[in-house]
């Protein structure tokens, strides 16, 4: 909810923010476990937060929604030999060139 959508981060340890599977998880297995969050973007209203993060995805959302799954899985791999930063590089690099991120000079 946090990040915008399609933005991907990877990090060991934190707080659970009120999240139920996480307060899960670490009451079996302790806090410091890596968790890859996936950004789904911010309703914009606060009173709107519960139904977005609950609800289906827009159907408008469908295309970056795949890439996004797409590239995770293709890369997961570098989660499990502990290449973190190389992961959410390539993540990010291949929602790029499939057009969803602006390049860094500004251009699509």
């Amino acid at each position: 909810l946090e990040l915008p959508a399609g933005k991907v981060r990877v990090k060991v340890g934190g707080g659970i923010a009120g999240h139920n599977g996480l307060r899960s998880i670490s009451s079996h297995i302790g806090n410091d476990y890596r968790r890859v969050r996936l950004g789904i973007g911010h309703p914009g209203i606060k009173e709107l937060v519960h139904g977005h993060v609950l609800s289906d995805f827009a159907k408008s959302d469908r295309a970056w929604v795949e890439a996004l799954c797409e590239a995770v899985a293709d890369n997961a791999g570098l989660l499990a030999t502990g290449n973190d930063s190389t992961f959410q590089n390539k993540v990010h690099l291949g929602l790029q060139a499939k057009g969803f991120f602006e390049k860094e000079d500004g251009e699509k």
